[in-house]
């Protein structure tokens, strides 16, 4: 399994740990949502279900569960900022198309 992080979103990544440090690390997943089916998840996972993987990262402890792991392999996490809006950005060779704004995905 290969997901990849830049710089970026590594340093974001490292600040909301470092504001959380009981966390167990980033949850990075997907959830059925959006009008093209699958949405990602970043978010603090607080601890470790049954199913998830740690996988550290350049450092940076990402919690990935089983059921999104086919779906996320591969992935490229980006962190971008443009104007006032910043946000996480994500390059999966696994998606065959997206939502036109971008928030969901589909795979094939």
């Amino acid at each position: 399994m290969t997901i990849t992080i830049t710089p970026a979103a590594s340093e974001r990544m490292r600040r909301f740990l470092a504001q959380s440090p009981d966390a167990a690390g980033v949850r990075f997943g997907v959830k059925r949502t959006g009008c093209s089916g699958f949405g990602y998840v970043v978010d603090l996972a607080q601890s470790l279900g049954e199913g998830d993987r740690l996988i550290s990262i350049d450092g940076v402890p990402l919690v990935v569960d089983d059921k999104s792991l086919p779906l996320v392999d591969g992935t490229v996490i980006d962190f971008q900022k443009q104007g006032l809006n910043a946000s996480f950005v994500f390059h999966n060779p696994n998606a065959t198309g997206e939502c036109g704004c971008g928030e969901s995905f589909t795979v094939g």
